[in-house]
């Protein structure tokens, strides 16, 4: 267009037209004449992001269902400069418009306006964003579960799910401490943008006093690392991390999973004029998964790995394995507890092996408790020992130990599942698990004398020991034992020179230390022992080489009656089975033929974390359930 001749127009116009034509004409010709509404290509990824931007996902941003809302009531400007006049005027409008989406739009615009008055420093802020996030709390669970004209949201639909997230994080930030990472569990009447909601607190689900708590916090508050899946279950409800203090039941305390779950009486009219009410129901989530809502079943979201994750956030259990290994410390009862001891859960116990700790199981466990039946029916205790003291004696000190817990949980025998206890061991915690499911008679006594014990004339507490670790009879309440990797017939690596080596650098347990080589000198002509051990004290090592006599005699000493035994064998991958190995004990030491199932993992070791094994452990106790 000639300059000239475009000047002349304006200026005519001018005389004709308003002046926001005369604009529009010159952004039109700027433009080169682009249409203002159209399409812009995007890739896969940013049209997901687009589609589900929402408050959770990107802060201040809104829905777009929730933006067609409030322009359908023409307030999406009030909205971007009073958001609380805004919620006002929507939930007046939803006082007489009974479409459900209204309810989705609160929700969601309540919890972008909290999230505002979170980042407010002034005092009262954070008061106020607690009362808005409870607001927006009911707002998603009238939507998702209250009584309308309208049928329940569809669960194709995006805003159902988002509902849910809503509801569960706005719990997060309504029940939270000011000032602090911790939650506060409590009825009384709250206040909210549009009337007031009594809230009770109800703790029966929980199967704990609160004050058996130290502290609860929000799983989702935390990130969690080491584990290779994070186990949570999708529904409603607040996933809580629920500290427990040192008590009878919880020696070492814990950390247990809990789900807060509010459950809303009355609409929102109830709510404008105070009738509204509501309830805060604590479930723990080793018993419930769901909750009834007006006759449907509504699940309840958990999560069971980050209280686990919690509770193993401890520097020095990974080291105990070691340390105790090197050093002979030792603990009377080596019982770890991440849950409570509760009636009518069967004690699962996992003995870990040689220079290793009850971490070793962590991932099995995390696993494991995901499983909604297993996690009902089932207990997990992590026994805890020194891996280098003889094993006869670490197998006599469990079986003190399993009995001393049975006999403090359950002094009346009252508890069925106490009597269906599991043990499972691995590497040398196999063989510990099996000295507590034989009946020894005098096998191992004959090992090392051709003597009459009875007629033994040495230091009388000397010989009681000695008693204990040679003479032993089945726990009556173990009725399986699991062995994973386990060197039934020895370990190749414990050979002379391993064993010296070890020697240099370890000590032995400090009560074996005491006296112990004038012990052994007063048995010299009356024990057969081996020369190199004349002068020393035995070790885990010297007991688990191949060709040990001692090793012998327990593979070859039968199962008590009612015992039930499954066998996981690790060969590393490559090998022939009936010649390979995992790196330290031989298939042909690992297997036996005295059990209900065998089942080869291809992988190293230390196979209790394998994915295979961790399964096969669930499929036995899912049979043992069965059986039991």
């Amino acid at each position: 267009m000639n300059r000239y001749l475009f000047s002349s127009y304006i200026k005519a116009a001018s005389h004709h037209f308003s002046k926001y034509l005369v604009c529009s004409v010159v952004l039109l010709w700027l433009t080169g004449c682009a249409a203002p509404i159209g399409v812009t290509k995007i890739t896969p990824e940013e049209s997901y992001q687009i589609a589900t931007e929402n408050p959770l996902s990107h802060s201040g941003k809104l829905n777009n269902d929730t933006k067609g809302v409030l322009h359908r009531f023409n307030l999406l400007e009030l909205y971007n400069l009073d958001p609380r006049q805004a919620i006002l005027s929507l939930h007046q409008a939803a006082l007489k418009d009974d479409r459900r989406d209204l309810l989705f739009s609160l929700a969601e615009i309540s919890y972008a306006y909290g999230e505002t008055l979170s980042a407010n420093t002034e005092e009262g802020s954070t008061t106020q964003a607690q009362d808005v996030f409870l607001q927006s709390a009911v707002y998603a669970y009238l939507y998702l579960l209250g009584e309308g004209k309208q049928p329940l949201p569809s669960p194709y639909d995006n805003r159902f799910r988002e509902a849910c997230e809503l509801y569960n994080r706005a719990l997060d930030q309504g029940f939270k401490q000011i000032n602090s990472d911790k939650l506060l569990l409590e009825g009384g009447v709250r206040p909210l943008t549009s009337g007031s909601l009594s809230i009770s607190l109800l703790t029966k689900g929980l199967g704990w006093k609160l004050n058996d708590f130290e502290a609860f916090y929000p799983s989702d508050a935390y990130d969690v690392y080491g584990f290779t899946v994070r186990n949570r279950n999708p529904g409603l409800g607040l996933p809580i991390i629920g500290v427990n203090y040192k008590t009878s039941e919880a020696p070492n305390g814990g950390a247990l999973p809990i789900t807060a779950f509010l459950r809303v009486t009355g609409n929102l009219r109830d709510l404008q004029e105070g009738r509204g009410s509501a309830k805060l129901e604590i479930y723990s989530a080793y018993d419930d998964s769901e909750v009834l809502v007006n006759g449907q079943k509504v699940p309840l979201q958990t999560d069971t790995t980050a209280p686990l994750a919690y509770r193993l956030n401890d520097p020095a259990l990974w080291k105990v394995g070691l340390k105790n290994f090197l050093d002979g410390t030792h603990d009377e009862n080596q019982m770890l507890f991440v849950q409570p001891y509760q009636p009518g859960r069967i004690p699962v116990v996992l003995v870990h092996g040689t220079i290793s700790s009850p971490v070793a199981w962590a991932e099995m466990v995390n696993t494991l408790r995901s499983d909604p039946e297993l996690r009902k029916r089932y207990q997990f205790w992590f026994y805890e020992y020194n891996s280098n003291a003889p094993i006869v004696r670490s197998g006599a000190i469990l079986r003190e130990t399993l009995t001393k817990m049975v006999e403090r949980f359950d002094p009346l025998h009252k508890d069925p599942a106490m009597s269906q206890m599991v043990v499972i061991g691995h590497s040398q915690g196999g063989l510990l698990t099996n000295l507590t499911a034989v009946d020894s008679g005098d096998r191992f006594w004959r090992v090392i004398s051709d003597q009459s014990f009875e007629a033994l004339d040495v230091d009388p507490m000397m010989k009681s020991n000695m008693s204990s670790v040679l003479f032993f009879k089945a726990l009556p309440f173990v009725k399986r034992v699991i062995y994973i990797s386990t060197p039934h017939r020895g370990s190749f690596l414990t050979k002379d020179w391993v064993r010296n080596l070890t020697r240099l650098v370890m000590t032995s347990p400090l009560d074996l230390v005491k006296n112990g080589r004038q012990k052994l000198a007063q048995m010299t002509g009356k024990l057969k022992l081996p020369p190199g051990l004349l002068d020393k004290l035995p070790t885990s090592l010297d007991g688990m080489t191949p060709g040990s006599p001692m090793m012998k005699v327990l593979v070859e000493t039968p199962l008590a009656a009612g015992v039930s035994a499954n066998s996981i064998v690790a060969v590393l991958p490559g090998d022939a089975i009936k010649t390979g190995n995992d790196g330290v004990v031989e298939y042909s030491s690992a297997h036996i033929d005295d059990v209900e199932s065998e089942l080869i993992v291809r992988t190293g070791h230390s196979a209790q974390g394998h994915p295979l094994t961790i399964e096969e452990v669930r499929r036995i106790l899912l049979k043992h359930l069965q059986q039991h």
